[in-house]
């Protein structure tokens, strides 16, 4: 048994591609996209026909409309191969604005419903900012599930709980990047790795304290550097992993692997229930200089990589 048929035992894995032709070989139940991998599929010679012909079909729309016709093509091609569900993200541009961002999920969902989809295989995919949280509470009240990403913080994933969002993407790597940059030549990475790693023990008490208050909300980690990090979060929900480390798990042996996380053991805890109002919330962010650093260079990543597909598409038109 190698190590992704090993983490498969306790562990949902989800693939983080817009490839959707890298699929099948591991067999995902669910996939994950955002603006970066679409922007990264549809410069490969195999995907840029789907592109020009979206493109080409709804000339005459708008640019932000193209561009959600085009996400949900990718999504539909990837539901073609996974049995489960796609993330789809809104633009990043709307990550601060509540009702620009339920208006462009329910887009999305009315896109995929008419192309045969139905909603459960569906997660709307919002940044985890206070207004892209609040969205995501309106968005799952009339029915629409959301995936909340570009997590980094504790009283980020407390609020999307309080929203009852369907799940969370805590990014792994980018926090470990973080404190990996702060620390420079200090850094260990021997010390600092599997449960000590500071991506993996952000991840563990979000779950953790979920499990214990019996909060439903699924929690899927994300955004990983080694195969080291996916293992230590073995017994998490979910975990989306990125096609070259899948293909690391499946060339290791996986005979040794054991649960990392547990919900059993997470009621056994001795952990205080908190809340968070916006007040509450902007100031717990903002007291945390990585998460508030990496929320924000995030955004700016998805939206500059929106703005070249953007640039791809008036020059497919053109």
């Amino acid at each position: 048994m190698n190590q992704l048929e090993a983490l498969k035992q306790f562990t949902t894995v989800v693939a983080d591609t817009g490839d959707f032709h890298q699929l099948a070989q591991f067999q995902p139940r669910d996939a994950t996209t955002n603006p970066s991998l679409i922007l990264k599929a549809v410069q490969k010679p195999e995907y840029a026909p789907l592109m020009r012909a979206t493109v080409a079909q709804f000339k005459d729309r708008s640019l932000d409309e193209i561009m959600d016709r085009i996400l949900v093509r990718f999504g539909c091609e990837i539901l073609n191969t996974v049995p489960g569900r796609v993330s789809t993200e809104v633009d990043a541009r709307l990550s601060f604005d509540t009702t620009a961002t339920v208006t462009r999920g329910e887009r999305l969902i009315e896109l995929y419903q008419a192309a045969g989809v139905h909603t459960e295989r569906v997660l709307i995919k919002i940044a985890a900012t206070w207004e892209g949280i609040e969205a995501a509470r309106i968005l799952e009240q009339r029915g629409i599930h959301t995936n909340l990403t570009l997590l980094f913080s504790f009283c980020q994933a407390v609020a999307c709980g309080q929203a009852k969002v369907q799940l969370i993407s805590p990014f792994v790597g980018r926090i470990y990047d973080w404190y990996k940059k702060q620390a420079g030549a200090q850094w260990n990475e021997a010390a600092m790795a599997g449960a000590n790693d500071p991506g993996v023990s952000s991840v563990r008490q979000i779950y953790n304290y979920y499990k214990h208050f019996g909060i439903a909300t699924e929690v899927m980690g994300a955004s990983f550097r080694n195969t080291g990090q996916i293992l230590a979060l073995a017994g998490c929900d979910l975990l989306t992993i990125a096609p070259e480390l899948l293909a690391q798990l499946s060339a290791q042996d996986g005979s040794q692997l054991t649960r990392a996380m547990d919900a059993d053991s997470a009621k056994t805890q001795e952990l205080k229930r908190v809340i968070f109002d916006e007040a509450s919330f902007r100031f717990a962010l903002n007291e945390d200089s990585m998460a508030t650093e990496k929320l924000a260079e995030g955004i700016r990543a998805f939206t500059a990589d929106t703005l070249k597909l953007e640039t791809l598409m008036q020059q497919a038109a053109a």
